[in-house]
């Protein structure tokens, strides 16, 4: 699979970040783009304590990508943003309510939401981990547009009958019921079973 992970300026870093090292670990993955908002360094700053647009990808996976590549949100003209470039869908994780608009409205002035726009208008698998609460009336109107297009809403909302030790743990187990949705189980998903 060839996926395309985006990283915005909603507070969660530490799930795009899990996200990220679970596709770097992926045989099944060939190749991930990575982009980053620029409000998304501030969050990844304050959260994970990680600086800079310099060696981010490294950082955020802790060893040297061998799979993933780091795009500039400005960069437009990168090869996501054509519909001819093979790729097998796109997460934004976590997706602050700015890029749901800019997605919803199919603005694509930015390579986030140009990759989304493409992915909408090829069919392809769009998951949006939305990230905001409480929501208002334009965040909903938002989100129903953007599922009326073909995305899938998938709000960042941890699962606690998992019993997690810690914050990462959690977003790990997120991370791994998003891989699962697009057809990549993770050995060390939690899977829910009924008392026999």
């Amino acid at each position: 699979m060839n996926l395309t992970v985006a990283l915005t300026g909603a507070s969660g870093a530490v799930f795009g970040r899990e996200m990220l090292r679970a596709l770097e670990a992926d045989e099944r993955v060939g190749r991930v783009h990575f982009v980053a908002s620029e409000n998304s360094l501030r969050v990844v700053a304050e959260e994970l304590g990680l600086s800079g647009r310099a060696e981010l990808l490294e950082k955020l996976l802790g060893a040297a990508p061998k799979k993933t590549v780091q795009l500039s949100d400005a960069d437009i003209g990168a090869a996501i943003a054509s519909g001819s470039h093979p790729t097998n869908g796109m997460i934004v994780l976590p997706c602050s309510m700015g890029t749901l608009a800019a997605i919803a409205h199919g603005l694509a002035n930015a390579l986030i939401s140009r990759a989304a726009d493409v992915t909408l208008k090829e069919r392809r698998p769009l998951i949006l981990c939305v990230r905001e609460t409480p929501f208002n009336r334009i965040h909903l109107r938002n989100m129903t547009l953007a599922a009326e297009a073909g995305a899938v809403i998938f709000p960042v909302i941890p699962a606690f009958y998992i019993h997690p030790i810690d914050s990462t743990e959690m977003a790990r187990q997120f991370v791994y019921r998003v891989l699962a949705h697009i057809g990549l189980a993770q050995p060390g998903a939690y899977v829910w079973k009924a008392e026999e």
